[in-house]
């Protein structure tokens, strides 16, 4: 038996490309195997659906990429021609932002900061997303430079390392009237380890609040910051999904044949006859695409506003709403390719086939892929087959899947093999240069008419024919 099939989702561009045998083969041939591929046209048409979004409530609003999604050059130059905003958490990515066009004030420095990048962030002139009262005295100290507040603590919600808990206001807002001519208050912000819509209402509600605070001594906020968080879209078949997840399961039981590897678990835990707890590849699962969530989340009533809208209680309230999607705009706008080294069998009877990358170029080594690879291979007769793909370290735990996959045909040598989706974090996060392994290549993809053009990714320019 081979395991169910589980398809990527794939964008129309990123979708022809790939039918485009030879332009897969000579975008190897030139910047090497592995590379990473990224197309600013899927990420244009992603904020475009964005905006829509935000232009049909009516309301005024900033939306400022993730920088840290991805280190693209190119995304954040077509970000800056976009004219939308940037979010960026750190110095190189501060320095990033600038190069690719953006001027102070459509940058916003978010996350942890020591002395140095605040320092960075005042010399600058951007908005500093305050995370703790010890950078907003820091700030006091080193400015001007206008402000956010991150809030953290809402009722219902997970606990967070980040931002100033709801108890700390009072010591914040005394610290800002204190301070008001060096660290000027735009406005509050919060950012939500979840999808949840019913806990980003009650934290907008609790941020109303204290805007009404803020007026109250005197300070005038405009802005409501709500981070980031939107979710992507993996599969093109959510049936496979659960048909592959109800497999895996029923393996891990001994009630069918074993789909992963070794011991892994891929977070269930097996006790009782039963298998628990929550996998690691639960984001795969999603089948909202990031506009509907943003338009679920504005048409959301209010608590205490009469059950209007969460957007038209903004609008009316002459608020400016920012947002920080990462993984929305990126969302199937880069894929990885690799090539074929070998296909062997194992003494326990698994097959393998051999990449010439490692897992962290795909993946966070404690997540797992749970969309197929695809296999671009001319070969024909062996028919469909469940593999494992791994990696080119020569480490157990470089298994670039620890799950069995189902491939259409086994590869051949040379074959290219492709992992979708991999632009949000995938790439960058857990990036490594082991066995003195080179960094993978990453080339902008644009389509014009019928052809695809590639250039090295500092190289794109949005608006210029390549």
């Amino acid at each position: 038996m081979t395991p169910p099939a589980v398809p990527a989702a794939l964008a129309p561009p990123v979708a022809a490309f790939l039918a485009d045998r030879a332009a897969v083969r000579d975008a190897l041939r030139r910047f090497g195997s592995p590379v990473h591929l990224v197309f600013p046209q899927v990420f244009e048409t992603n904020l475009a659906a964005l905006r829509g979004v935000l232009d049909g409530a009516g309301l005024r609003y900033r939306i400022c990429y993730a920088h840290k999604v991805n280190r693209s050059a190119a995304f954040a130059a077509t970000a800056a021609h976009a004219g939308i905003g940037i979010d960026v958490a750190s110095g190189p990515e501060l320095r990033s932002a600038r190069a690719a066009g953006f001027p102070a004030d459509r940058i916003e420095v978010t996350g942890p900061k020591g002395r140095a990048m605040l320092v960075a962030a005042v010399d600058a002139g951007v908005t500093v997303n305050v995370d703790n009262l010890w950078e907003l005295e820091t700030l006091a100290a080193l400015g001007p430079a206008p402000v956010l507040v991150r809030v953290s603590g809402f009722a219902g919600s997970a606990p967070s390392r980040f931002g100033v808990d709801l108890a700390d206001i009072d010591t914040a807002l005394e610290m800002l009237v204190r301070h008001r001519d060096r660290v000027p208050l735009r406005g509050f912000a919060f950012h939500l380890d979840t999808a949840s819509t019913a806990e980003r209402v009650r934290a907008v509600a609790d941020c109303l609040e204290l805007i009404e605070r803020a007026y109250a001594r005197g300070l005038t906020p405009t802005v409501l910051d709500i981070g980031g968080g939107l979710r992507q879209v993996f599969t093109a078949d959510p049936a496979g999904y659960d048909a592959y997840d109800a497999a895996l399961r029923a393996g891990l039981l001994g009630h069918g044949p074993a789909l992963h590897w070794g011991t892994s678990t891929f977070g269930y835990h097996v006790a009782d006859g039963a298998v628990h707890g929550s996998a690691v590849f639960h984001k795969y699962a999603n089948t909202d695409p990031a506009p509907a969530l943003l338009a679920e989340l504005l048409a959301a009533p209010l608590p205490g506003h009469g059950g209007r809208a969460l957007g038209k209680v903004l609008a009316d309230n002459l608020l400016e709403l920012w947002l920080e999607p990462g993984k929305a705009l990126v969302d199937r706008a880069g894929i990885t390719v690799a090539r074929v080294e070998f296909v062997k069998r194992t003494g326990g009877g698994a097959t393998l086939v051999h990449l010439d990358l490692s897992r962290d170029t795909v993946t966070a080594a404690d997540q797992e892929v749970l969309i197929d690879p695809i296999v671009l291979t001319a070969a024909t007769g062996s028919g469909p087959a469940g593999v494992y793909f791994a990696g080119r370290l020569c480490l157990e735990r470089d298994l670039v899947t620890q799950r069995q996959v189902r491939v259409p045909q086994l590869p051949e040598p040379g074959d290219p093999v492709v992992f979708a989706n991999t632009a949000a974090y995938h790439t960058d996060l857990s990036a490594a240069g082991a066995s003195m392994h080179p960094t993978p290549a990453k080339v902008a993809v644009v389509r014009r008419g019928t052809e695809f053009v590639l250039c090295p990714d500092a190289d794109h320019r949005p608006g210029e024919r390549p």
